[in-house]
């Protein structure tokens, strides 16, 4: 039985093989996924059985279970699984554009950047501008950190070694770019910061859902059409060029996707670690490392973490809530060591 299925059209002319095996996993994780999603709406302070939980999303539940499902519980993991599903596919984009199973958003100061731009508008606007900004402003940040890494690495073309250590350097100077904003502002302003830069997706409503779901759409969906040109990078610029990709340009828009993906989430739920490293690595393992497959499972793994670490940060430590950030990095921080070790001969 043929593992593929190939799919052709000439009007408009398009062709691509489809993996049987990828699909069905990507399908099982997908059904994983709103599983999750229905049984994590339920927990909390206020257990609400799953009967409930269903009826109340058509409209059906009591006014109190609506109340806290529709308003309360439904937009923050609605933003929980938006961020996983970004930052899984920057992340998945870096790993073959630097080749280096090591790189995450964190890799360029994407995430840094948007740090410190995010920590020194808490610190210095001292409550005159709105919160609403803050997304904004971390985009901004992002983008100014992984340009200055890019134009500095820029030497005849863009090597991904040179582009790799430079973004070490910068994202290291954007951290403490951050403590000496943290410091330089007041002090009752520090602990919001912090909190912030932990992650979380603490207070999240509709209008963070409407602001970052039709940016996650949009790059999502680019990142997807470009999946053969990220194929093809990840086996060398040579390779790509001999295929006839514009290696250069490419490139240049791929980096600016993964920014925008990675940035737009640390906007609006801070500094949440690890999961475009950890999401790309067990995707390869579940569909292989074609991106075409990839891709898709890596942003519903991506999801699929960081939707458990919200609902771990807000149920196990009642009445506390705890950053989700921290759980991330609770498993991220070993996952990332043993990935170090194994590749310590490569």
């Amino acid at each position: 039985m043929d593992r593929y299925t190939v799919i052709r059209s000439q009007k408009p002319r398009f062709s691509f093989r489809v993996d049987k095996r990828s699909v069905t996993v990507i399908c099982i994780l997908a059904l994983l996924l709103i599983v999750a999603i229905v049984v994590s709406i339920g927990m909390g302070s206020i257990r609400i059985p799953v009967s409930q939980v269903l009826k109340s999303l058509v409209g059906l539940g009591e006014g109190s279970d609506q109340l806290v499902i529709l308003q309360l519980r439904l937009p923050r993991i609605v933003v929980a699984v938006l961020v996983g599903a970004s930052l899984a596919v920057s992340g998945s984009i870096l790993q073959a554009l630097v080749r280096n199973p090591l790189a995450s958003p964190d890799l360029i100061g994407t995430t840094s950047g948007a740090t410190a731009a995010a920590v020194a508008f808490i610190a210095f606007s001292n409550g005159t501008y709105s919160i609403h900004w803050l997304p904004l402003v971390a985009l901004v940040g992002g983008f100014f950190a992984a340009s200055l890494t890019y134009v500095t690495a820029w030497k005849h073309g863009l090597s991904p070694f040179r582009f790799a250590l430079i973004g070490v350097s910068i994202s290291t100077a954007m951290g403490a770019l951050t403590i000496y904003f943290m410091i330089s502002g007041p002090m009752y302003l520090a602990s919001q910061a912090l909190g912030w830069m932990s992650g979380t997706v603490y207070g999240s409503s509709w209008n963070h859902v409407l602001s970052l779901l039709p940016w996650t759409l949009i790059f999502l969906v680019m990142t997807m059409v470009q999946a053969r040109t990220l194929n093809a990078q990840e086996l060398g610029d040579d390779v790509a060029k001999g295929v006839g990709v514009p290696v250069e340009r490419k490139r240049l828009m791929l980096i600016a996707i993964s920014v925008a993906l990675a940035a737009a989430a640390v906007g609006i739920a801070g500094g949440i670690g690890f999961v475009g490293l950890m999401a790309p690595h067990m995707a390869r393992k579940l569909v292989g490392s074609s991106y075409g497959s990839l891709l898709p499972a890596s942003a519903i793994l991506g999801a699929f973490f960081v939707l458990l670490a919200d609902l771990a940060a807000r149920t196990l430590f009642v009445p506390l809530d705890i950053p989700a950030g921290v759980f991330t990095a609770a498993v991220g921080a070993p996952f990332f060591m043993l990935l170090l070790y194994r590749s310590r001969s490569a």
